[in-house]
């Protein structure tokens, strides 16, 4: 069977606290290639059960932690964000069917049947959009928590109405016509541009040269970008030089801020744990610091219902809290990882998109992700992208608690009223 190619790109980036863009109809932006409407409008405020939403939400934390223990086998910095993998595999799997959409489910921990799904994600899109009102980015201008969608596809190609319609209505997705047959690498540059311009520049070339081939018949695009400022944000005075202990029993020498202030705070016999919230108080960063000695089988422990539990554990307290400043880069091919993890069929000649073209001529040959992160006195600062490839205020307490961040950690970027995991990251050395 003669199989084509689709590029399914996914972005997302995170900036230190901003506020939440408005999801657009069909996915409308500037952006080069001509985009064809579906008949269908972006559906503004979809009927979903609460119970659908947070089923939604435990099944993408769920796989956001699954594919943290997958990727955790190194000794070094992870950063990633399995919302943008989770929104955008969800598109794809919108046109799985038979065995491929079952294993894509169960594998990314999709608890809804498709016709519940779709709308959660769009009623989740539109909740976060509403964050970040009159709260403050890293970089002295407004809260952004940015979330776009769009299809490229071959020019000609036949795609089906209700693939199209149903992306539209849910994921405010656009078709933008390219023609990879006749001009690869310009289509290739145009999606790196559109990648580029909605992470306000934080991910660039994200396709490298041939990937992008004449066989090439749709990349589905997403990309969240988020700037936000610390809530209580550190003082640059009170940041020095200071020892970080690694995993091999070394040490380096970081910049650790300093800051003493009411922030939410657990610990437990292997844990400490504090949040530090963003401006606006909607959005926060949960640190997780294993105790000495206690760093792997912390990690081994971890899963979604761990981070809630600790999550809800957490109590006011004056903390004094002592953080390295640290910025990093990750990348990772994940087509091995993703089908082991249980979604083969996915990789191979026999997948079924048939739900994308009503034909079985689809499958996926590569997941490409980068991210990148930078954490100050400010704030935070990140981006991710992914690239899937298929051919064919608190009362006052006198007491402190000393929370000092010497030492390896984990750290996840979350949405405090639902719950969404939006990145999740390890430090294990600030100077990598």
């Amino acid at each position: 069977m003669k199989k084509v190619v689709l590029i399914l790109l996914m972005v997302g980036v995170l900036l230190s606290p901003g506020g939440c863009a408005e999801p657009s109809a069909n996915g409308e932006d500037a952006a080069s290639g001509e985009t064809l409407r579906s008949e269908k409008e972006r559906i503004t405020a979809p009927e979903v059960d609460e119970s659908d939403l947070a089923t939604l939400v435990e099944g993408n934390n769920s796989f956001a932690l699954d594919l943290y223990r997958a990727l955790r086998e190194t000794d070094r910095n992870l950063f990633y964000s399995p919302y943008s993998i989770s929104l955008a595999l969800g598109m794809v799997h919108a046109g799985a069917r038979g065995e491929t959409e079952q294993q894509m489910a169960d594998t990314l921990r999709f608890g809804l049947p498709p016709r519940r799904l779709h709308p959660a994600f769009n009623s989740l899109d539109i909740e976060l959009a509403t964050r970040g009102e009159g709260a403050e980015g890293k970089d002295g201008e407004g809260f952004r928590l940015n979330i776009v969608n769009a299809i490229w596809g071959q020019e000609g190609y036949g795609f089906l109405a209700a693939f199209l319609d149903l992306l539209a209505e849910n994921y405010g997705a656009g078709l933008r016509v390219l023609d990879f047959a006749s001009a690869p690498e310009a289509s290739r540059v145009t999606i790196n541009n559109w990648v580029s311009e909605h992470t306000e520049g934080r991910i660039e070339d994200l396709i490298p040269p041939g990937l992008i081939s004449e066989i090439t018949r749709t990349v589905i695009t997403n990309a969240i970008y988020f700037n936000a400022a610390w809530q209580h944000q550190f003082n640059e005075r009170a940041t020095s030089d200071g020892t970080f202990y690694l995993l091999d029993g070394g040490e380096v020498t970081a910049r650790m801020m300093n800051r003493t202030a009411p922030f939410g705070y657990a610990e437990g016999d292997s844990y400490q744990a504090v949040e530090l919230p963003y401006d606006g108080g909607e959005l926060s960063m949960l640190v997780l610091l294993p105790r000495p000695g206690e760093f792997e089988a912390f990690e081994s422990s971890l899963d979604a219902q761990r981070v809630k539990d600790i999550a809800e554990s957490l109590e006011a307290r004056r903390v004094v809290l002592t953080m390295p400043r640290f910025g990093f880069q990750s990348s990772y091919r994940l087509a091995e990882v993703l089908g082991a993890m249980g979604m083969p069929i996915a990789f191979s000649a026999d997948a079924d998109f048939s739900g994308m073209t009503g034909k079985r001529e689809l499958f996926i040959s590569e997941v490409l992700h980068k991210a990148f992160v930078s954490v100050d006195e400010a704030g935070t600062e990140a981006a991710a992208s992914t690239a899937v490839i298929m051919p064919g205020g608190i009362e006052d307490d006198t007491s402190s608690v000393v929370v000092t961040l010497e030492r390896p950690f984990v750290f996840v970027i979350r949405d405090i009223k639902t719950g969404t995991i939006l990145f999740v990251g390890r430090l294990v050395s600030p100077g990598e």
